[in-house]
Order: C-alpha cells, then structure tokens, then sequence
C-alpha cells in the first residue's frame, strides 16, 4: 500500500462514493461494456448485489469515473471487478478506488486482499503492484478470451 495519502485527481470536491443501486445499474452498464471485451452482464451486477457483495461507484454528479465490487471472506477481501471509466483512466482514479477498497475491508476486518487480473493486462498489473499487491499464484486457462479460447490470470495480494 502506498506510504503516503492519495492526493485526489482535479476537481474531485464534487466526488462522492455511493452504494449500487437498480437506478445506476444501466450507468455502470455503459462503463463496463466500453472498458472490456468480455465485460460484466447485468446479470452478473444484479446477483453480486443480491448476493450482498460491496458495490461501490465513484460519481461526479452522474456521472460513473468507476467502482469495484468486492466479496468479504474469512479475515479477506476478494475484489471481483474494478473498473475506471475508459474517458477517465490515467488519472489516479484506480488508487482512489482502491484506498476506498482497503479502508471498506479493514472496517471489515479483513487482514488480506486478493484479486486475479489478466496476464495481458499491464497497465492494471502495474497499477496493482504501485498499490502494493504482490503476485502470489496464476489461474490456467481462468479469463475468456477470444473466440473458444481461455486466458490466464495471475493471482495477486496484499496484506492489509
């Protein structure tokens, strides 16, 4: 985890944290299918939240910059999904999602958090290991990919 306090990116006193709802389902929707290939379906958004998983969105008025979704585990956190809005990465929105992860998990008193990320995906990688994530395992043949084919993940922590 980084040392010293996240300064928020420009413009960020109009920011607000909030639960996922049914009303903000479609929103997030548009995020998720314009950030990835093989993006989240509606389906999957409505039985994280019945399931009672963390779903949490970062707006500026209405507007979705991104959110995460987390399942609490026996003294963890396994982050599921975490997304930026493609208009707003590279911006220091992910560090801010996370910091909001990590203070949610520690509330819970989890003392790990885990996610898998794609092996191809390195600009997540990166932003994970700036975080203080460390790869501990890989997932064969774990993401879909192309056409009939699989991608691995690689498993990585960080305790908190």
């Amino acid at each position: 985890m980084s040392a010293h306090p996240t300064s928020p990116p420009n413009e960020a006193a109009d920011l607000q944290f909030e639960t996922l709802t049914l009303s903000r389902v479609d929103a997030l929707l548009i995020v998720e299918q314009c950030a990835y290939t093989h993006p989240w379906t509606r389906g999957n958004f409505i039985d994280a939240m019945a399931s009672g998983y963390q779903i949490q969105l970062l707006l500026r008025g209405d507007d979705v910059i991104g959110y995460f979704v987390a399942m609490q585990g026996v003294d963890e956190v396994h982050l599921l999904n975490i997304t930026v809005a493609p208009t707003h990465q590279r911006q220091g929105w992910a560090h801010i999602l996370l910091d909001a992860l990590v203070l949610w998990s520690r509330s819970q008193n989890a003392q790990w958090l885990w996610l898998e990320v794609r092996t191809s995906n390195m600009r997540a990688r990166e932003v994970y290991e700036k975080f203080g994530f460390r790869r501990v395992g890989e997932r064969k043949r774990y993401y879909p990919a192309d056409i009939g084919e699989r991608e691995d993940a690689i498993v990585m922590s960080v305790k908190l």
